[in-house]
C-alpha cells in the first residue's frame, strides 16, 4: 500500500514542476541577442566644455554632514531621548556658543539661531531647527532634536 502512495505522490509531484514549468516559462527564458542600431552623429557642442555656469547644490538636509567625507567623517550615530542622547556626547566636549562659523576642510558651518548652514564650494545645505554643536579635541557632535525625536551624530575631521 506504501508503494501505491509513494508512486501517486511521484506522479503529482511531476505534473506540480510541469505545469510551473509551463506557466512561468517566459520568467525562465533568458534571451540574447546583438542588435545594431544605426544612429546619427551628435552635433558638436558649442562653447568650451565645462564653460556653463554650475550651480551648486542647496536645500535642507539633516545628513549633510554625514555627505561631506571630506570635511567630517561620521563616527557614530545615537537616537533616543534627549537624557539617553546625551549620555553620548564624546567626553571633554563642550557645547559651541552660537553665533559661531567652524571649519573642517573646506567646509564652512555657520550656526546660529538653533540651525545650521553648511557652506562647501557652490554647495549650500541647512541643518534644520533645533540644532546644538559640541566640540571636543579631534571631535564635533551634532545634536538635533526636531519632532522625530533626538539624533547625536558624532564626526572626526577629515584627514588631509
Amino acid at each position: 500500500m506504501l508503494r501505491y502512495f509513494v508512486l501517486a505522490a511521484l506522479i503529482v509531484f511531476t505534473i506540480a514542476i510541469a505545469v510551473a514549468g509551463w506557466v512561468n516559462r517566459d520568467a525562465i527564458r533568458i534571451k540574447i541577442a546583438s542588435v545594431y542600431l544605426p544612429a546619427s552623429p551628435k552635433p558638436q557642442a558649442s562653447g568650451a566644455p565645462g564653460s556653463g555656469s554650475a550651480k551648486g547644490m542647496h536645500g535642507d538636509a539633516p545628513w549633510a554632514l554625514s555627505a561631506l567625507p571630506e570635511c567630517l567623517i561620521q563616527t557614530s550615530e545615537t537616537t533616543g531621548p534627549l537624557s539617553y542622547v546625551l549620555q553620548h556626547v564624546p567626553s571633554g566636549a563642550m557645547p559651541v556658543a552660537q553665533p559661531s562659523t567652524l571649519r573642517y576642510g573646506d567646509c564652512t558651518i555657520e550656526v546660529a539661531g538653533g540651525e545650521a548652514v553648511i557652506r562647501r564650494g557652490e554647495d549650500r545645505f541647512r541643518i534644520p531647527p533645533q540644532v546644538r554643536f559640541y566640540r571636543g579635541p579631534g571631535v564635533l557632535a551634532l545634536l538635533r532634536t526636531s519632532s522625530n525625536g533626538n539624533e547625536l551624530r558624532v564626526y572626526e575631521p577629515a584627514s588631509r
